[in-house]
């Protein structure tokens, strides 16, 4: 008898952990379109989202959305509070300190300096600027890294909150995705500039696990290799980046 229970009691700790396997909590911001924003009616949207779905679909998984701060995004990922992060986060090797990533669905990509249309900046001698950046981000890094002596960085929550400041007059130039930036600047009527030369920063932007969960990254990285290969991630990044791609269909 005592056998018996004990195997039952293994078989339920089997199928719990199958179960578990079957779904999987994704993490995004839901603040940095177009990788991921909130939709009209509040729901998560965006390339990051389809492209989740799509992975989801693919390796059988059930996918659970989940919004978080982007200041905080890492610290919850490993707290365990969900086990992936899909959030237009640029693969670095300071990242890769603290947590490990999958493969890149999005190859690196120039981060590009904006201004008001007009206005003319020397980032060869750059002095007395106000630099607007997304806390936390590789595009900060680099500000504080490169500009910070003799120059203000000024960081924000968000990168929709920088650029509110920089409409404003409160900002001289803001460094940030080219990727993001692209659609602001179309959308702007001519408003707002590129202005400088591009910046290659990190090694294109993947989504963030825990070090030990190296069951999820290989079904993930596996699914990825899938979606690349039949063309599923370059129409996605097709539809949500116009004029970008193909990058990685055979």
């Amino acid at each position: 008898m005592k056998k018996i229970i004990l195997a039952a009691v293994a078989a339920l700790a089997l199928g719990g952990s199958a179960m578990a396997q079957e779904s999987i909590r994704i993490a995004t911001e839901g603040a940095y379109a177009p990788w991921n924003f909130l939709d009209d009616s509040g729901k998560p949207a965006g390339f990051e989202i389809d492209l989740g779905n799509a992975i989801c679909e693919k390796a059988g998984l059930t996918c659970e959305w989940l919004i978080n701060d982007w200041d905080s995004i890492i610290p919850n990922l490993l707290a365990g509070n969900y086990d992936l992060i899909m959030a237009g986060m640029s693969i670095t090797d300071e990242r890769l300190e603290t947590i490990d990533f999958t493969q890149n669905y999005f190859p690196p990509d120039p981060s590009k300096f904006v201004a008001m249309a007009g206005t003319e900046i020397d980032f060869a001698a750059l002095s007395g600027k106000r630099v607007g950046v997304q806390g936390g981000t590789i595009q900060a890094a680099y500000a504080e890294e490169n500009f910070a002596s003799g120059n203000t960085i000024v960081t924000f929550t968000t990168a929709d909150q920088a650029m509110a400041d920089l409409a404003a007059g409160n900002l001289d130039t803001i460094l940030a995705d080219g990727a993001y930036l692209e659609p602001v600047v179309t959308a702007s009527g001519g408003a707002i500039a590129f202005v400088g030369e591009d910046v290659l920063i990190g090694n294109g932007v993947g989504g963030g696990l825990r070090k030990d969960d190296a069951d999820l990254k290989a079904k993930l990285d596996e699914t990825l290799t899938a979606l690349k290969a039949d063309g599923t991630v370059d129409e996605l990044i097709a539809k949500w980046f116009e004029g970008r791609g193909p990058y990685f269909a055979e």
